[in-house]
């Protein structure tokens, strides 16, 4: 299948309730946020991660759908994996680099998607890709809260003790020395904005098509279904995907073609044209539902198409709202 030939943008909102979205390790966990604002973060790679596993999850098993970047795995073994399937394991000139590269491409959808670094090992060079995803930002303050809880039991006695030795440790200590305390970072809700960006010129360089498009669609609207965590139980995308498409304006095909790839409007300006703000009668918002949301149809620019995607397994429907304007999704999808 041939790469994609038009930019896009897209964004979507993600619900966080009672659960830590993004939390910053350096800061004891504390969910990510602006100091000076309190309005909360979501790192691009948290949300890359996401996709990554939704798609190890359900396409996992199709050619080229591995990913480079994995949990607990070495890269450099997936490097030296895609320079064998080049056949060029072991050669360390430019040819062998570059084959190395585009063997990456074809293998895992992670490097065909966002890109990689992969000279860390056996060289296969880099890769700048095609989709960028910004750190999502919530629309209004957080209240980051640092939760006392209990575990009734404890990790008592040294490692590589018997079973009999263990029953001892357990039967000689005091009911009190058998619970520990702990500690749970969460805010109550935020309602978060995160955009992303897709270049038809790099997909061009890593052959990302249309097939690795819909994938992309599809694990964003379901990676928080499947990525369930004690610290991440109540986080849902509760808006449909909303698509900027670039298709052109000249009557030429060859200009039209030009226009499609480098796009007809600047990002920035086509984002403008969605508005999602706080009811007036809501001081602390605690849904989505507190929210209400509207896409300003009539100003779209000329040579970009806008849709939405509320079902992942549904066509993009071009310039047409969801049958619901209420355009936020319930928790069921």
């Amino acid at each position: 299948m041939a790469p994609i030939k038009n930019r896009y943008e897209f964004l979507f909102y993600l619900a966080c309730t009672n659960a830590n979205p993004n939390g910053d390790p350096d800061m004891g966990n504390t969910p990510r946020m602006d100091p000076e604002t309190m309005i909360g973060f979501i790192s691009d790679v948290a949300t890359k991660r996401r996709i990554r596993n939704y798609v190890l999850t359900a396409h996992g098993d199709e050619p080229g759908m591995n990913m480079l970047i994995q949990q607990a795995t070495n890269i450099n073994r997936h490097i030296a994996e895609a320079r064998r399937e080049a056949g060029v394991e072991g050669a360390k000139d430019k040819n062998a680099v570059y084959a190395g590269r585009k063997a990456a491409c074809q293998l895992f959808y992670d490097v065909r998607t966002f890109g990689a670094v992969m000279s860390t090992g056996p060289n296969a060079g880099q890769v700048r890709g095609p989709v960028q995803i910004a750190f999502g930002k919530s629309l209004d303050r957080i209240l980051p809260l640092d939760v006392s809880i209990t575990r009734m039991a404890a990790t008592l006695g040294e490692k590589d003790k018997t079973l009999e030795e263990y029953t001892e440790i357990e039967r000689n200590s005091d009911e009190d020395s058998l619970r520990t305390m702990g500690r749970k970072q969460l805010i109550p809700f935020g309602l978060y904005e995160i955009r992303g960006f897709i270049s038809a010129n790099l997909a061009a360089e890593t052959g990302f098509d249309d097939n690795d498009l819909e994938i992309l669609f599809e694990a964003i609207l379901n990676m928080y279904e499947h990525d369930r965590s004690a610290s991440k139980g109540e986080m849902e995308v509760v808006s449909p995907l909303i698509i900027f498409k670039h298709v052109g304006t000249d009557s030429d095909e060859n200009q039209r073609s030009k226009q499609a790839k480098l796009g007809c409007a600047p990002a920035h300006k086509l984002f403008e044209l969605v508005t999602v703000e706080k009811k007036a009668e809501v001081q602390f918002p605690r849904s989505y539902r507190d929210y209400n949301a509207s896409v300003a149809l009539d100003k779209v620019p000329k040579g970009v198409e806008i849709g939405f995607k509320p079902d992942a397994f549904s066509e993009i429907v071009w310039n047409a709202l969801p049958d619901n304007e209420e355009w936020f999704r319930n928790s069921n999808g």
